[in-house]
């Protein structure tokens, strides 16, 4: 990992962030109308291999095959709520540093170095955030690739995993594509992150 590069803040003051407001999953899982199981586990029967197994094992293997997708799935909702958590938490520190005059020049692309918008997700994981096990790069990757979580009976079981394991991570690292940003020094910066349930 490359070494850090922290901007110079003027001054010894310890700068007050806006809370990040973090949704749970729970909250936002969509009711289900039949449709969104009956799909996973079409989905399911599609990845199981032929066999001569009773009719009572394949269906025991489907409905665990349906399961670990619901929780695949789960976990990408997760994540999206996560990013637009952070991405959200992004605008407002944003305003936050344009009213406060030691701050405003630190995102300007005309002042070197400046801070990106990538540099507040480091300032997370400087600060050692509590995600309950979501990674934070990957969170903000899928909230940039959708709007809006899409249900589950929009997605295919290779879409789910190729988007685990590649596509969230890729639109992540292209968002934040700069040469050599320069980070906010995480000890300058005080924030509350409250979790948000109805």
């Amino acid at each position: 990992m490359a070494a850090h590069s922290y901007i110079q803040i003027p001054g010894s003051k310890t700068h007050e962030l806006p809370p990040l407001l973090v949704h749970s999953a729970a909250e936002h899982v969509p009711e289900d109308d039949g449709t969104g199981m009956a799909s996973v586990m079409l989905e399911a029967e599609d990845m199981l291999a032929e066999s001569d197994a009773d009719q009572a094992i394949r269906e025991q293997r489907k409905f665990d095959l349906a399961m670990q997708l619901t929780e695949q799935y789960r976990g990408l909702l997760s994540h999206w709520l996560w990013g637009d958590s952070v991405l959200e938490w992004i605008r407002q520190c944003e305003i936050t540093f344009e009213c406060e005059e030691t701050l405003r020049k630190l995102l300007h692309p005309d002042v070197w170095p400046h801070a990106s918008r990538a540099s507040f997700v480091t300032l997370l994981m400087d600060k050692q955030v509590p995600t309950q096990g979501v990674a934070l790069e990957k969170a903000v990757g899928l909230r940039l690739i959708f709007r809006e979580p899409s249900p589950i009976r929009c997605f295919s079981n290779q879409f789910l995993f190729y988007l685990n394991s590649t596509v969230a991570n890729t639109a992540y690292r292209e968002w934040s594509n700069a040469a050599s940003p320069a980070l906010l020094p995480p000890e300058r910066f005080q924030f509350d992150v409250l979790d948000i349930n109805n």
